[in-house]
């Protein structure tokens, strides 16, 4: 079902929750993933996942339409991300050095973690990143994004997206070579 007919389900009172049951079913685990690479850990991300799911449920009446229903939930998972991580790092002050360790370590002790030496070296660099270079990165690398789509969800230009994205790069190809 494409999001027209989504959003025609989602609006209807009668249709409203076996709507947004399809459209969970249909982003639940695009959005999952797109949080997982940002928090590391399962179950932040289970619970960040939840939260996207609640503010579509509650405000979905607003959405005004200009852009797609995929954008605007991206929109809303990449936001409760950045606003994840910057309440853990205000939370105790802890310097971002610090966050980056502690996720780092959640990779390499984490049970939902799996993959070889490569990827995880890959995971660590991409931690060393700042969150919107992460973001950007993981959006256009592993998400498989358009710029335009994720200048879109990021309400970013596509210039400084590009420019983003090369020097994530730049970043990691360094932090890959030094490990």
């Amino acid at each position: 079902m494409d999001d027209k007919e989504l959003l025609v389900k989602l609006k209807d009172p009668e249709s409203r929750n076996y709507g947004f049951n399809l459209m969970v079913r249909k982003y639940q685990q695009k959005i999952y993933w797109h949080v997982r690479k940002m928090v590391i850990d399962h179950d932040d991300a289970d619970d960040l996942v939840q939260e996207v799911f609640v503010k579509v449920w509650k405000n979905i009446d607003d959405f005004r339409e200009d852009a797609q229903l995929f954008t605007w939930v991206y929109r809303i998972a990449t936001n409760e991300c950045l606003n994840f991580l910057r309440k853990k790092k205000n939370r105790f002050f802890i310097p971002i050095h610090d966050v980056q360790h502690e996720l780092s370590r959640k990779l390499d002790s984490s049970s939902y973690v799996d993959g070889d030496e490569i990827q995880i070296k890959l995971q660590k660099a991409l931690l060393k990143l700042p969150d919107k270079q992460r973001l950007v990165f993981n959006m256009k690398y592993f998400d498989e994004l358009k710029y335009e789509e994720i200048a879109e969800i990021t309400e970013t230009s596509v210039g400084s997206l590009k420019a983003s994205y090369h020097h994530a790069v730049k970043k990691i190809e360094e932090s890959l070579k030094s490990d």
